[in-house]
């Protein structure tokens, strides 16, 4: 560039993650919901998901807290579009609240090494969760396998994916 030329500076700025968090964690709270994610792509295309605690989340909640998002950042500062969504029914569990909301009901585990069963999920720690599930096992005396109810803990670093089961 010569001398007299101009300096033409572009500057794109993209949401910080803990910014979102931090101004709508108490909304999203004070709903009986949580968030399971929050994705902002390089053009500031923003998906807040949320799950509620005890039940469903609904379409008011959605919009309503798109209306709090809104007041916490201006959209025409940051440039910025937003959906606010819940956690899809196929989708595998991400957050330790989603573990916790799923106890007692049937999931469906895929478990690295690519072994895939249906099972209650019976309780869940920090490390890992318990499953109660039915497997085809060798029976000393039979020449067939058996059908046998195990229960068993699985560290999360075994588990691949956990995600409800839907039965139509």
């Amino acid at each position: 560039m010569g001398a007299g030329s101009p300096l033409i500076l572009c500057q794109t700025t993209t949401m910080v993650i803990t910014e979102i968090k931090d101004a709508m964690e108490e909304a999203i709270v004070a709903r009986g919901c949580f968030i399971v994610d929050i994705k902002v792509s390089k053009d500031n295309d923003i998906e807040l998901t949320i799950e509620s605690e005890n039940s469903t989340v609904t379409l008011d909640d959605c919009v309503e807290l798109s209306r709090i998002f809104e007041s916490h950042f201006d959209r025409e500062q940051e440039d910025y579009s937003l959906t606010v969504t819940s956690a899809g029914l196929d989708c595998p569990f991400k957050v330790h609240g989603q573990f916790l909301k799923a106890v007692g009901t049937e999931v469906e585990v895929s478990l690295k090494g690519g072994k895939r069963f249906n099972a209650v999920l019976t309780s869940v720690s920090e490390n890992g969760v318990t499953l109660k599930y039915e497997a085809m096992e060798t029976v000393e005396g039979r020449k067939r396998k058996v059908k046998v109810q195990k229960e068993e803990f699985f560290d999360f670093g075994e588990v691949n994916a956990v995600r409800p089961h839907i039965v139509f």
